[in-house]
């Protein structure tokens, strides 16, 4: 068995399939960048095995194990997997760190909302404008030629916006904003994250109970 060992989401309602987890998948992509072997756990989140809520009572993915201690939050793994295994250096540099910060909450409001009118729309188009921005001065990637940690983090959030989005709200990313669409294009197109992702119907199937509460 690898050293390392990572619990991951299941998809819904498919116990045997990874699942839709974006923080699972930006971990996932930073282990496959780094090329360091890992044991994946897929965690059925609605029926956690017993063995998953002893070492991680809090019951949340992802998770990974370093040294025979488990620890949480996908900000402190990529931090911690980029102190152990340098090789190649994700960490962004500080001016390009919080570059899309914000787009992925903004997605998920505009996604629960049930009014056309009440600005999530405009909010997460004003965030996704900003992104175009910031990627015609200095692309392709956030922090030019190289992909960073940042890109790794927004992939999968931007992944889950396009499926989700287009399947409840029938809504795209605008044709306008030709730099975010050719980012996504490129980051898409990764064999690593082909690797990665989760099914769309499962991404789907994941954000149902959310849009319906």
């Amino acid at each position: 068995m690898a050293a390392v060992e990572l619990c991951v989401k299941a998809a819904d309602g498919a116990p045997d399939v990874l699942g839709d987890c974006p923080f699972c998948q930006r971990v996932q992509l930073t282990l496959e960048v780094k090329e360091v072997p890992y044991t994946m756990h897929l965690i059925n989140l609605s029926d956690k095995p017993q063995w998953f809520l002893e070492v991680n009572p809090e019951g949340k993915v992802p998770v990974i194990k370093f040294d025979d201690k488990w620890i949480s939050d996908s900000d402190v793994i990529v931090g911690l997997i980029e102190e152990k295994y340098p090789t190649p250096p994700l960490s962004p540099p500080p001016e390009v760190a919080s570059v899309g910060s914000k787009i992925f909450i903004s997605f998920i409001k505009f996604l629960k909302s049930k009014d056309p009118h009440d600005g999530t729309e405009q909010t997460l188009l004003d965030e996704l404008k900003a992104l175009d921005e910031h990627l015609k001065a200095h692309g392709p990637y956030i922090s030019g030629e190289n992909f960073t940690a940042v890109d790794l983090s927004l992939a999968p959030k931007l992944y889950h916006l396009e499926v989700a989005l287009g399947h409840f709200k029938g809504w795209a990313i605008p044709e306008s904003l030709t730099h975010v669409l050719s980012y996504v294009k490129l980051l898409f197109s990764w064999e690593l994250f082909e690797k990665t992702k989760a099914p769309k119907e499962y991404v789907i199937a994941g954000w149902k109970p959310k849009v319906e509460a």
